[in-house]
């Protein structure tokens, strides 16, 4: 009797005598299995490539992802950033799975990594995200001893977009908030008046607010930040209804479940006409905001909870070109001249 195992993949190709042939590979991406299906050899292929995936060579890169996914580094990011990287992993496995560590002690392989990355450049958004993972990967492997190689400090982006159009203004906001339902509304000011991640903001409790502070640890970075609470974000926030543990609730009046607020997100953005901002622009718009009221980027980290370095990268993007900074900018230097002459 033939027992199907869980996983098999089978696919048929076609060969130039026009006979067709069937393969079987131990899983989607894994290695071929040996002997025909039902025969010992098959069923001994299949457990080997089975065993071979859950305790990979530890001389192999394989054996490097395996350790990172199973790392607190790992468990320590969102979940739904875990589930991003959990596909980009994929792709690199079976692209780097059965690389020699030891070929990591060459610097020359990072010709490989680049090639690799730039044979997904037409999506050069997805091509960026996958080589920011390996060197995440890479990093924590140096990091725990595992390897030596040690990434490149710079390396150009294939994904070019400028930033500094991706701003939420007043104009994009008096728009988006008449065609939103009042849920979504209400995320919209609590993000754009905190500068704090989606997924943060459907979890914050009531207890977080005191009614004159925002307290919370992020689930990214474990950064705990107090956020002093604007009076916008105040008068908002004493609308809303405490009907829930959490602040923002559906029209359901239930949390939010992150699959539905995209959702929701996203079609009141397209009835509202809003194209090329996302819920994740809000974020750079309010350091941007802040970086324009005159914030140093220690005042900015200590609000939003990022690193100096990243206030700085977000100020490059989002900020660098805006009018406000440029006639702050010209006004102090007239000011200066002034006080000179």
């Amino acid at each position: 009797m033939r027992v199907k195992l869980k996983g098999v993949v089978s696919i048929r190709r076609k060969l130039a005598t026009g006979d067709i042939i069937v393969y079987h590979y131990a899983w989607r991406g894994g290695p071929r299995i040996a002997g025909e299906p039902g025969s010992p050899e098959f069923l001994a292929s299949w457990q080997a490539a089975l065993k071979s995936r859950r305790t990979p060579d530890p001389e192999l890169f394989k054996a490097l992802i395996e350790a990172y996914k199973a790392s607190a580094a790992f468990d320590k990011i969102s979940d739904r950033t875990r589930d991003d990287y959990r596909k980009q992993l994929a792709r690199i496995e079976i692209a780097f799975g059965d690389l020699p560590l030891a070929a990591l002690d060459d610097p020359r392989v990072t010709r490989q990594f680049l090639a690799w990355r730039d044979s997904m450049r037409a999506s050069p958004r997805q091509a960026d995200y996958g080589w920011t993972v390996l060197m995440r990967v890479i990093s924590w492997g140096r990091d725990n001893g595992l390897t030596a190689y040690r990434p490149p400090d710079r390396v150009e982006r294939l994904y070019t977009g400028d930033s500094a159009e991706m701003i939420w203004r007043e104009e994009h906001i008096a728009v988006f908030l008449p065609k939103a339902p009042q849920p979504v509304q209400w995320a919209l000011m609590l993000a754009i008046e905190t500068g704090q991640r989606q997924g943060d903001l459907l979890r914050l409790p009531w207890s977080a607010y005191d009614g004159t502070f925002i307290t919370l640890r992020q689930s990214k970075t474990g950064r705990p930040v107090t956020i002093p609470v604007t009076k916008r974000l105040r008068a908002v926030l004493d609308t809303i209804p405490r009907i829930s543990p959490v602040i923002l609730t559906s029209d359901a009046k239930r949390p939010w479940r992150p699959n539905a607020f995209r959702q929701a997100w996203q079609r009141a953005s397209k009835r509202a006409g809003i194209t090329g901002l996302t819920f994740h622009d809000l974020r750079g718009t309010a350091v941007t905001r802040l970086s324009e009221a005159g914030c140093t980027p220690q005042e900015i980290a200590t609000i939003t909870g990022h690193s100096l370095r990243d206030v700085g990268a977000i100020l490059d993007r989002y900020s660098a070109r805006t009018t406000k900074l440029a006639v702050a900018a010209i006004a102090k230097l007239e000011h200066s001249r002034k006080m000179e002459g």
